[in-house]
């Protein structure tokens, strides 16, 4: 298991990937949604060449991708064949470590699988709003990463 930094190389991976898992953030929804390419999509697109973006690849093969812009994850997919054999984890926790300051990210409100995992790592719910994606309406929530409390005590 490697995570490296992304190469111009990688963007088909990186497309295809994209394609195969980002409608499954939206699944939970009550409206049906139509795939907008990544390559096709110029906000999203923009918003990921902007940042850092890594993979996750073994053997050769890439199994997942993300993406760090300043304190923000704005991306974090894993092929839907390799969920649940640490990928995504893995890839959290590298964006993390690569983070200066408060780590903040946006998810579907009802994608609970992905909110669990970040709450896991200590993320919570600090807004909600409504956005689009293809012209549908969804319901999204920023979550932060809440610093761990310090114990301090005053002396007297």
């Amino acid at each position: 298991m490697s995570i490296r930094a992304y190469t111009q190389n990688d963007l088909a991976a990186i497309f295809d990937i994209y394609s195969r898992s980002k409608l499954d953030e939206l699944k939970f929804e009550d409206k049906v949604f139509t795939l907008l390419p990544l390559e096709e999509d110029d906000v999203r697109l923009n918003g990921l060449m902007e940042s850092e973006i890594y993979v996750h690849q073994e053997q050769g093969q890439i199994l997942g991708f993300g993406a760090v812009c300043g304190n923000e994850i704005r991306a974090l997919f894993v092929l839907p064949e390799c969920r649940g054999q640490g990928v995504g984890k893995n890839l959290l926790e590298f964006l993390l470590s690569n983070i200066q300051g408060q780590p903040c990210l946006y998810v579907a409100s009802t994608n609970q699988p992905a909110k669990y995992l970040y709450q896991r790592y200590g993320f919570g719910v600090t807004d909600t709003f409504e956005t689009t994606y293809n012209q549908v309406a969804v319901i999204a929530q920023k979550m932060v990463r809440i610093a761990p409390a310090s114990t301090s005590r005053s002396m007297s």
